[in-house]
């Protein structure tokens, strides 16, 4: 079973940037449909961006394109996640998932296709 871990997190002011990591504990992770979601309290886990499975083109909701830029290393078993002009309202917990299935477009961005996820990490924007 693949094991996930987030890092990169904590207090940034708005305007600010933040790169997250997400490590594998194997390679094949690398063959993953790879993904960013996240959850502000009170609210459903919801996606971020994402890396289909065997074309590696990426997909970001709405609310973080052209800010947010998802990459990946497959020496280091790990995809990152930049953030850039940060705003209040992307305070959340941040989630690294993956799957072994292989989605299109329209099903990246559902909690439920995604089996194997990280802990988490607190990203926090506020003055």
């Amino acid at each position: 079973q693949v094991q996930l871990a987030e890092s990169g997190g904590g207090l940034v002011q708005p305007g600010g940037s933040l790169r997250l990591s997400c490590t594998a504990s194997t390679s094949t992770f690398n063959t993953y449909t790879r993904g960013w979601f996240r959850q502000a309290p009170g609210k459903d886990r919801e996606f971020v961006a994402a890396f289909k499975k065997n074309s590696g083109m990426t997909s970001y909701s709405s609310s973080v394109k052209g800010r947010f830029t998802i990459s990946r290393d497959n020496a280091k078993n790990a995809v990152y996640l930049q953030m850039n002009s940060l705003k209040t309202e992307d305070t959340a917990v941040y989630y690294c998932a993956g799957t072994v299935r292989s989605l299109i477009t329209g099903q990246l961005g559902s909690v439920e296709n995604y089996d194997v996820w990280g802990q988490g990490t607190q990203v926090t924007v506020s003055s």
